[in-house]
């Protein structure tokens, strides 16, 4: 009976999603545990800048970039900023969900106080030590705590945050730099665990795939096109710096990962 009640769940999730990475799928897929079918509204460049100030990324490449999470079910553009209830009723969405960050509009009004009055909205685990502000702020500081090296260059933690960065000890209060090693168990919730079958034609690639980008996803999509089954490598963060110098890169290694196999195509 419950499984049956879920099958016909709607759930919807709207934001701004600039510069898409690993925390916006990982809300992603908390909505989507939720529910049956995830519908993902995201806003226009003209009212992200009214409310926030300019995105990084252009509205059409927002979208695809959305559409490209494995989580996703449909993509509706221009989303309103503040949430309403007409939103909801004309997408038949049973409810809204969102992190359990404050959403404001640029008069200081929650974007989702009309659905929380309502009785329609639900929260999801916010995952910490990652955001869009949190990443051009590692470019512009040029931080490096970000990287693993040494003993930790290829390492997969066995234990680690239950919440995926939640607790203090996963980041960073000088940089606000994510140090979260992530499980096993957290990149198994993301990977969908399928392996090529026999007479499969394999491609591979490799990168560093960092600050995953819509560039990144149209060659994914072209490289899997050439095959059935597509494995993708990455290299290590001091690989990647010792040909790209400077702080890259500058997402760290679990991080791009996360960021990959968050993809459809992957």
């Amino acid at each position: 009976m419950e499984a049956e009640k879920k099958k016909q769940i709607r759930v919807w999730c709207d934001g701004c999603y600039d510069m898409v990475h690993f925390g916006h799928a990982n809300s992603l897929r908390q909505a989507k545990a939720l529910g049956a079918y995830l519908i993902v509204g995201v806003h226009t460049d003209e009212e992200i800048t009214k409310h926030k100030g300019p995105p990084v990324y252009t509205e059409e490449e927002r979208y695809k970039m959305v559409r490209a999470i494995k989580w996703v079910d449909e993509v509706v553009e221009g989303a309103p900023y503040v949430t309403t209830l007409e939103t909801l009723d004309k997408y038949n969405c049973d409810f809204c969900v969102h992190g359990d960050d404050i959403t404001m509009t640029a008069d200081g009004v929650d974007t989702y106080h009309l659905v929380k009055e309502a009785g329609r909205y639900k929260e999801v685990k916010r995952t910490a030590g990652v955001s869009t502000t949190d990443l051009v702020g590692r470019m512009l500081l040029m931080t490096r705590q970000h990287f693993y090296r040494g003993q930790r260059e290829y390492e997969v933690g066995k234990e680690g945050s239950s919440t995926m960065g939640q607790d203090s000890a996963a980041r960073s209060p000088w940089t606000g730099c994510s140090q979260f090693l992530p499980t096993t168990q957290k990149i198994i919730q993301f990977s969908e665990g399928k392996e090529p079958k026999p007479g499969d034609r394999i491609v591979y690639v490799a990168g560093a795939f960092d600050l995953f980008h819509v560039g990144h996803l149209d060659f994914l999509e072209k490289a899997r096109a050439e095959g059935d089954f597509l494995i993708v490598g990455l290299h290590t963060d001091p690989v990647v710096n010792s040909y790209k110098g400077k702080n890259y890169p500058i997402m760290n290694l679990h991080e791009r990962v996360l960021s990959v196999l968050a993809c459809k195509v992957c």
